[in-house]
């Protein structure tokens, strides 16, 4: 008998250390995805897939970013979940890869999509005002969740528990409010006016961006928008890169049971953090706040290989003493881990 159970520990211990093996072993492959609009005359959205792969990764420069993956390698045939990640205003889909490899390493697939109407090349969903900017941007991760739990290729690949399908989020900035409500965030937009009208010096990055366009930050037709719940109940994590938060209600947020992990640049001039990550906190007893000492808000992007204009300066740009490479590295161990605790079940 003792030699029995003996035998079975051993063999239960070698195939989690296999399991283990397998996981460190992945590498990262990368594809992108074209989905289709919600109407004929709608842009589509242009995602990035990162998922675990047996092929060899290759550095490929796409634009000014790079990615260290293998392109269009077959994907393994299970995944641990499935991790929607938003870029912030104006942003792109490559500007977060090293930390998708690193989910992907993992053996999560990562959904990096760049936001039709809100990116580099477009930024006219802004311009359309600030009650369908606030509501466009999480329908469109929910979209990207929708169109890959029914894609052949990848539905029956994205693990499940008791709870679900795995599936976690993580955003930047403009992407951190947008991942927010989809843990069911509520914004009152009457919130942005009166922060303006009180905080506009102490704040002006935010109170600034978007001065043009109707109905936002400082408009009088934003005065009484509460917008309505864009809670999506698949997204069971979120992890907040210094989010935009002044927007969101207190109510809405104390409802919030999803485990939530936040990031904020100490010495961050785009979004204070003090308005925005730390008001968040104070309202979500059950989140973890970080603080990353020295940082600037661009600290959690890859650095570009050229310049790339922002309202707070050239977004390469670190305070004096800042070693963003290390901190990435740094974010590509504790963010798996967040969502592997998060995200723990078993089929």
């Amino acid at each position: 008998m003792r030699t029995a159970f003996f035998f079975r520990q051993t063999l239960l211990l070698a195939s989690g250390l296999l399991l283990s093996f397998q996981l460190l072993a992945a590498q990262t492959g990368w594809r992108q995805l074209r989905i289709p609009g919600d109407t004929p005359d709608a842009a589509p959205t242009v995602v990035a897939l990162y998922y675990p792969t047996k092929a060899t990764e290759r550095t490929t420069a796409m634009g000014p970013f790079t990615v260290q993956a293998a392109i269009q390698a077959p994907p393994e045939d299970k995944f641990k979940g499935l991790i929607v990640l938003s870029h912030g205003i104006g942003g792109t889909e490559l500007g977060h890869s090293s930390l998708a490899e690193a989910l992907a390493r993992d053996g999560y697939m990562v959904a990096a999509l760049r936001h039709p109407g809100d990116n580099w090349q477009d930024g006219s969903l802004l311009q359309k005002g600030g009650s369908v900017y606030f509501t466009e941007r999480p329908r469109q991760v929910s979209r990207v969740i929708d169109a890959l739990l029914q894609d052949p290729q990848w539905k029956d690949r994205i693990a499940s528990d008791a709870q679900g399908l795995r599936i976690g989020a993580v955003g930047h900035s403009a992407g951190g409010y947008t991942v927010l409500a989809l843990a069911g965030g509520q914004v009152d937009l009457s919130r942005i006016r009166r922060h303006c009208e009180s905080e506009r010096e102490a704040d002006p990055v935010f109170c600034g961006v978007g001065r043009n366009a109707p109905a936002t930050a400082g408009s009088p037709a934003a005065s009484a928008s509460v917008l309505p719940s864009l809670r999506d109940p698949r997204v069971r994590a979120v992890v907040l890169l210094a989010p935009a938060g002044v927007v969101f209600t207190a109510s809405s947020l104390a409802e919030i049971r999803i485990p939530t992990q936040i990031y904020e640049a100490e010495l961050d001039r785009f979004l204070v953090p003090r308005f925005h990550a730390e008001w968040i906190a104070q309202n979500m007893p059950r989140a973890e706040l970080h603080r990353v000492p020295n940082a600037w808000h661009f600290a959690f992007m890859d650095t570009p290989a050229s310049a790339i204009p922002s309202d707070d300066g050239d977004i390469r740009n670190d305070p004096p003493g800042f070693d963003r490479k290390a901190f990435l590295a740094r974010l590509g161990r504790e963010i798996p881990a967040f969502f592997d605790k998060a995200l723990p079940g078993r089929e």
